[in-house]
């Protein structure tokens, strides 16, 4: 009578394996249609620059003449007040050293704090475009309803002004990283066979549905899992206070917040030329080999006058601040991207990293498929729990 071969039984999973493979099952289920939001928003959002440079181009990119003198920068702001009817104080101005750019002239007003929704918590949020040669306007735009902030908005907080809001994006985006995780723990390899290798690394496309979807999930999972880290990890500096204090002082490695200059503007002192023209042109010779200044005016009795100079026209992270006595326009402060410690330059970093920005385009690129990428994996994962839910419910009908 000829031997019989051994069955060769599964290997069983330590109860640590099957505790990681539950929890990742039901925390997936449970925080999936938020997941898939946030992936969805985040794509869209990852090219708002280069979408909104494509519509608005004409308003944006302005012809550039011969002398390349520009309007004071306070008569601009003038010009920006009256076109939103004389009402609302311009906040905020971006300037570029890009010579065919317009320039931005942006006020916002909060409305009631207490209020649910986004919409209702802001009393209005305007930009203008202003040629700078010609003085020109070329765009008024009610910023608050314009697509790319709603968005921004909807990734937020679900356009819920209230707490509540930031806190489900915020457990969701931390179970994410538990996902992450827990999954490349159910991905990994048990050896390096072929078979083993090209089950993990590649995509059987030929294969039927079941296995197709699994590969999906899996192996694009795989293959995004450090991308998708960092936008997770990112999203958390904003959800919750105590991961940003965290970070920073694991950054910094030390529980002393940063330093803060108490500058005051001088009232008893006047000049009788326009102050902020007077700061702002000092403040193009100091960033001279900047990309772009930003100017705030001064609110307030004893406030200054801020300007700060960013590399790059897109990115935050890069910058020096400049303070100005709002009656001379005397420089009274600068604090240089040199002088922060790692702390401030990490958490300064942190919005540029999550949209990809900090590395171009080749990063918004990277951004945008992972989020696609993360916002399948909710259904890709669901379709294979559903599958082996009906499998266990009809084993004499399921596929062997």
């Amino acid at each position: 009578m000829a031997p019989t071969k051994p069955v060769q039984r599964k290997p069983t999973k330590s109860r640590i394996r099957k505790i990681s493979d539950w929890l990742h099952l039901w925390l997936g289920i449970a925080s999936g249609l938020v997941v898939f939001h946030l992936g969805i928003t985040g794509c869209i959002f990852a090219f708002q620059k280069e979408i909104t440079e494509l519509i608005h181009q004409k308003e944006i990119f302005v012809d550039v003449p011969a002398n390349r003198k520009t309007v004071p920068l306070s008569v601009l702001k003038q010009t920006a007040e009256k076109a939103l009817g004389g009402n609302k104080q311009i906040s905020f101005i971006s300037t570029y050293n890009e010579a065919d750019r317009a320039w931005e002239f942006g006020t916002y007003k909060a409305g009631n704090p207490k209020a649910f929704w986004y919409f209702d918590s802001i009393d209005y949020y305007n930009l203008v475009l202003i040629n700078p040669y010609t003085g020109k306007v070329t765009l008024v735009a009610d910023h608050k309803y314009e697509f790319f902030a709603v968005v921004k908005m909807l990734h937020w907080s679900f356009l819920i002004n209230h707490p509540i809001g930031q806190q489900i994006i915020g457990w969701a985006t931390f179970i994410f990283v538990f996902l992450l995780i827990s999954g490349m723990v159910m991905w990994w390899p048990k050896n390096l066979k072929k078979s083993n290798f090209d089950k993990s690394f590649k995509i059987k496309w030929r294969a039927k549905f079941k296995r197709v979807n699994y590969d999906l999930h899996n192996v694009l999972g795989f293959y995004v899992m450090i991308i998708c880290l960092m936008l997770a990890l990112t999203g958390m500096v904003w959800a919750f206070q105590w991961f940003q204090k965290t970070v920073y002082v694991v950054a910094s490695r030390s529980i002393t917040p940063p330093a803060q200059a108490d500058v005051k503007s001088d009232s008893t002192k006047t000049i009788d030329a326009n102050p902020f023209d007077i700061a702002f042109e000092n403040a193009k010779q100091t960033f001279k080999d900047f990309d772009r200044i930003g100017m705030s005016p001064a609110a307030g009795g004893t406030a200054t006058i801020y300007a700060t100079g960013y590399h790059g026209n897109e990115t935050y992270w890069n910058y020096d601040v400049l303070q100005f006595d709002q009656y001379t326009g005397k420089l009274l402060h600068r604090k240089k991207q040199s002088d922060k410690n790692a702390g401030e330059a990490l958490i300064g970093m942190n919005y540029d990293i999550h949209v990809g920005a900090i590395l171009g385009l080749p990063g918004k690129i990277l951004a945008f498929f992972a989020s696609f990428i993360a916002a399948s994996l909710p259904i890709t994962g669901f379709i294979i729990w559903w599958g082996k839910k009906k499998k266990k419910k009809n084993p004499a009908s399921a596929d062997q």
